[in-house]
């Protein structure tokens, strides 16, 4: 039986809500029917119907190496041939704990788990609990994962800090009286941070934030805003948590904190530690992660942490990524990329624009690269839109939504970004 993407979806729309399992992949924001992949190799993945596309999504962050990295596959089969999983420990989860402490030595501590929702939630657990304090501050436009208090939405920026307190689930199922306690500011607003510390700074337990905002697109945190963050928390004993789940090993080997000579209190990690597989982790101070069952009284567990077979992967992964010059080469070709498209842009007279950082990038409907939410939402969705089907079209496949980064991997050569960079010229003189 030959399949379709139009039958695949069919039939998953009788089966799984929306027809995907998990919701940006339904298309939703760019309209039509998403493609269902077969086979992934280095840059390219290859649908259902046997057309090849260039991938700028690479599982939303994690393939850093491109699809199918021999060393990763191969540590994948040889742990999956001594058993899939135990429940029980294993010298493996000690060896990529001490690789992951050693690059990102603010982790003095860490707790590995299965999805950075999980880790994220965890780590506000464990800020809670640490500081005996109830308020949580996260910023518009930075997604943590689907943990009830972080799915929260902020109002206009033009609300008072007032206003911003009163915060309202974002999602039907959430209680506001779980998200009554987390405040919700504009990102690279250092001001909004000085004045809610000022009025609520005994109440504060952490602030959880992106450095480099990856899901309103790309949109790095400003020096200014980002030590602020963590100069207030020390200063009201509050704890400062990065959410580097899509950074982490993806802009430096040492993470955005690194970039912003940044000791974050709390760091969340996942994608890239994985290689691929379900591995997220979060780590710290020791002192704060002292607070963790079994040592203290936060709980957390997971039957499938740590899994043998995930940890392969990610120490494979973590093994390619610290070649000398790997992030060099990285950032070099994702930054030939940004210059491409803006060039194309100028070129066409069609106000895209872009930007990127390491091994990200934003591709934006608007005349330049936004610094915060209320900039993001006020770029030409259904020029992007269009763009989107157009690159498509040719074999091109970015991320199905004008408010998501893309990737670049190291298997992502000059020739295709150079492939990449005339199909986008030539979508843009299509619209």
């Amino acid at each position: 039986m030959t399949h379709t993407n139009d039958s695949l979806f069919a039939r998953a729309l009788d089966l799984i809500p929306g027809g995907v399992n998990s919701p940006v992949r339904a298309f939703r924001s760019v309209g039509g029917t998403p493609r269902f992949i077969t086979r992934g190799d280095g840059p390219y993945v290859w649908d259902v119907e046997g057309k090849r596309y260039i991938d700028y999504v690479g599982s939303w962050g994690p393939m850093i190496l491109g699809h199918a990295h021999p060393a990763v596959v191969k540590a994948v089969q040889d742990a999956a041939a001594h058993g899939l999983s135990f429940g029980m420990p294993t010298e493996a989860e000690i060896t990529i704990a001490e690789v992951v402490t050693k690059l990102v030595p603010s982790m003095q501590r860490i707790r590995f788990v299965s999805s950075g929702t999980e880790a994220a939630m965890t780590a506000i657990r464990l800020a809670r609990g640490a500081t005996g304090r109830a308020k949580i501050i996260k910023f518009e436009g930075c997604y943590h994962g689907h943990a009830d208090s972080l799915l929260v939405k902020a109002g206009s920026g033009l609300l008072t800090l007032a206003g911003i307190n009163g915060s309202h689930p974002s999602s039907a199922g959430v209680p506001p009286e779980i998200t009554q306690h987390t405040l919700v500011l504009d990102f690279n607003n250092a001001q909004q941070l000085h004045d809610a510390f000022k009025q609520y700074g005994d109440q504060i337990a952490g602030v959880i934030v992106e450095p480099i905002a990856g899901n309103m697109n790309l949109v790095p945190g400003s020096q200014e805003f980002l030590s602020a963050m963590s100069t207030l928390c020390t200063q009201h004993g509050a704890l400062c948590i990065f959410d580097e789940v899509m950074t982490g090993f993806r802009v430096a080997l040492h993470g955005a904190q690194s970039l912003y000579n940044i000791v974050p209190d709390i760091t969340v990690l996942g994608k890239v530690i994985g290689g691929g597989m379900p591995v997220a982790a979060l780590g710290g101070r020791r002192d704060v992660m002292e607070h963790l069952s079994p040592l203290g009284g936060v709980y957390q567990a997971g039957t499938l942490s740590g899994n043998p077979v995930s940890v392969a992967a990610g120490l494979a992964t973590l093994a390619e990524i610290q070649k000398p010059g790997f992030y060099e080469a990285l950032s070099a070709r994702t930054a030939t990329f940004a210059a491409g498209i803006n060039t194309a842009a100028s070129r066409t007279g069609q106000g895209f624009s872009a930007a990127s950082v390491g091994g990200m990038f934003g591709l934006f409907a608007s005349p330049k690269p936004p610094s915060n939410y209320a900039e993001v939402m006020q770029a030409d969705k259904e020029k992007f839109n269009r763009l989107f089907h157009q690159m498509l079209d040719a074999g091109v496949h970015l991320a199905p939504s004008a408010y998501e980064a893309g990737f670049v991997s190291a298997a992502h050569t000059q020739a295709v970004i150079d492939e990449t960079i005339g199909a986008a010229e030539a979508a843009m003189r299509g619209l």
